[in-house]
């Protein structure tokens, strides 16, 4: 080959590696542009813009919720950013008790779907916010299909969610089981330490707890404080005062505002006869957190002390919000207090068709035995002790409907077990405990003597 037709060769091939070069960017650059209209359009739908609705605060949760907001609408792909938004939301709604959060981070999984239809970042999204929002048949319907999809620990972990809150304690065990056995971290070791407390098996429940807050981490801090107080609570159960106290100011340490840790100990002071710190504990908690359980306790403990003004004012708080927020917990507010039994009931029933598990059995049980259908809360009150749940309320309640049906060696043996452990009880409920024991044990001595 001549040195002339060599040169038109090198040239004819540095133009056709230019060529290449350019039909190559010019395709990279499409495909970019693409991208960039996909993300445009799907910023555009309204889940995904309500998504980006700004929220109030400064803490630095609340920055970083508005950083990935602000994200989401520069980057060519947000489809991870969004569902990192979902899962901040979640946290917002842990932390702040506001449920309004769990709505923004289900149209964060929305709008995810809407990019990648039945995806399984959106489908466990979803699941964990209907789960909270207390939507347990269509949780359960995704969670289901999320674990048929994949089988990563949180997938079994919201499933065992939906599953324990509906009262199918043996399959939520089994969709726990397989998320230790995949990961054991503080998430699963919670969920796997509440099954053995909900089977009746404090001390199993307690070591596990105790693995959870070993495992915390301090970048997760409100994961750890929910663990402490769990352990929390166990200890105060258990009988162990100054554990449950350590327990709770540790949760404390890591997040200085926790309601739940400031409602445990408020409880731990209460039985401590420490009134005084008791309240303020009580206080705070109810004001940080709108839940009936802890406005309900603050209403007892003022009643207990005197104080009927703030405690008909917490009372009309609990009567105003109940039914929509928590209609279980308004149910035994009612009934334990004889009043209004009738919503007392309609409440209960309705919750039971949402979720049956034990909690409900025993809130319609408690309900029908004070509109005097006093056989059938005893059939209810069967269902609320089936799995052999060590709980004071539970066996206060068991107590009462089991005096109520001429069960009165029943109605001993349940009452003596609640009073066991009756530092789980309101003031209130130890007070109608007192007064029941020495009334079926009247009546036990009194059927002595005429046999």
């Amino acid at each position: 080959m001549s040195k002339l037709a060599r040169v038109w060769l090198i040239l004819l091939l540095i133009a056709a590696v230019v060529v290449v070069f350019l039909l190559v960017r010019r395709s990279t650059h499409s495909a970019a542009m693409e991208h960039r209209v996909t993300a445009n359009r799907l910023l555009e739908l309204p889940s995904c813009r309500m998504a980006l609705t700004p929220t109030a605060g400064d803490k630095p949760l609340d920055l970083e919720i508005a950083r990935v907001q602000k994200q989401i609408e520069k980057v060519p792909e947000p489809r991870q950013a969004i569902e990192r938004l979902g899962w901040l939301l979640v946290k917002k709604a842990r932390v702040s008790f506001d449920s309004g959060y769990y709505k923004l981070a289900e149209q964060c999984a929305a709008c995810l779907d809407a990019a990648s239809p039945t995806s399984p970042e959106a489908l466990l999204l979803r699941a964990h916010v209907l789960q909270s929002l207390h939507r347990f048949n269509e949780a359960e319907v995704l969670a289901q299909d999320l674990v048929g999809i994949r089988q990563r620990p949180f997938d079994y972990g919201v499933l065992g969610d939906v599953l324990i809150d509906q009262g199918k304690i043996r399959a939520g065990v089994a969709a726990y089981q397989k998320m230790v056995d995949l990961r054991p971290d503080l998430q699963s070791y919670t969920r796997a330490a509440h099954v053995r407390w909900l089977t009746g098996d404090l001390s199993g429940a307690s070591e596990l707890m105790r693995l959870a807050t070993s495992s915390s981490s301090p970048n997760d801090p409100e994961a750890g404080a929910w663990a402490y107080t769990r352990l929390a609570l166990y200890q105060l159960q258990g009988d162990q005062t100054r554990e449950s106290l350590q327990s709770c100011n540790a949760a404390l340490s890591l997040q200085s505002d926790y309601a739940p840790a400031m409602f445990v100990r408020g409880r731990i002071y209460l039985f401590s006869n420490r009134v005084g710190d008791a309240l303020s504990d009580l206080t705070n908690a109810a004001d940080a957190s709108p839940l009936l359980e802890y406005q309900w306790t603050l209403a007892d403990v003022l009643r207990q002390q005197g104080d009927v003004v703030r405690a008909s004012s917490v009372e009309a708080q609990i009567t105003r919000s109940g039914a929509t927020e928590d209609p279980r917990t308004l149910s035994l507010f009612l009934a334990t207090r004889g009043e209004n039994i009738n919503l007392a009931v309609q409440l209960a029933e309705q919750e039971l068709t949402n979720r049956q598990d034990i909690f409900t059995h025993d809130a319609l049980a408690w309900a029908m035995a004070q509109a005097g259908r006093n056989r059938e809360a005893f059939e209810q009150m069967k269902q609320a002790l089936s799995e052999g749940t060590h709980d004071a309320r539970l066996f206060f309640h068991a107590g009462v409907i089991a005096a109520l049906n001429n069960e009165n060696q029943q109605a001993v043996k349940w009452l003596e077990r609640a009073d066991g452990i009756k530092q789980m009880l309101l003031p209130s409920e130890r007070l109608q405990l007192t007064e029941w024991l020495a009334r079926v044990r009247t009546r036990g001595n009194n059927l002595n003597r005429r046999s």
